[in-house]
């Protein structure tokens, strides 16, 4: 099932470039990790979520590449772009070989279940 998204169409000229380009910079640097390494996780600090992600897979022997936006307290539009860019509510964001995998339980579930070592072979 495709996920709902806003078609273009229904975008007034005079602000697509404006949606377009929101925190384009945040964007292209995650596609960037994501494209180049196995394993992105992209977390805030002081958020416990993607401390505990990040505690897995060193638990389980799995370099990764961390990319820290802000905290509570501040980058919060850089967090917005990347959640209406994956649709995914909530951090971390964790990507396997390009692949968005969910978030910290997600990925606890890969590990657990030797999902995450099949993907990474």
């Amino acid at each position: 099932m495709p996920r709902p998204i806003l078609d273009e169409s229904q975008i007034h000229p005079a602000v697509r470039e404006q949606v377009a380009r929101h925190h384009e910079a945040t964007l292209r640097e995650v596609q960037a990790a994501v494209a180049r390494d196995a394993v992105v996780v992209v977390g805030m600090a002081q958020n416990p979520y993607p401390r505990r992600a990040r505690r897995s897979l060193a638990a389980a022997g799995i370099a990764h590449t961390y990319l820290e936006y802000g905290s509570y307290f501040g980058a919060w539009r850089q967090r917005n772009a990347l959640k209406m860019w994956t649709g995914w509510p909530t951090l971390p964001m964790v990507f396997v070989k390009g692949m968005l995998v969910g978030g910290a339980d997600d990925l606890q579930r890969l590990i657990d279940s030797g999902e995450l070592r099949r993907l990474l072979a």
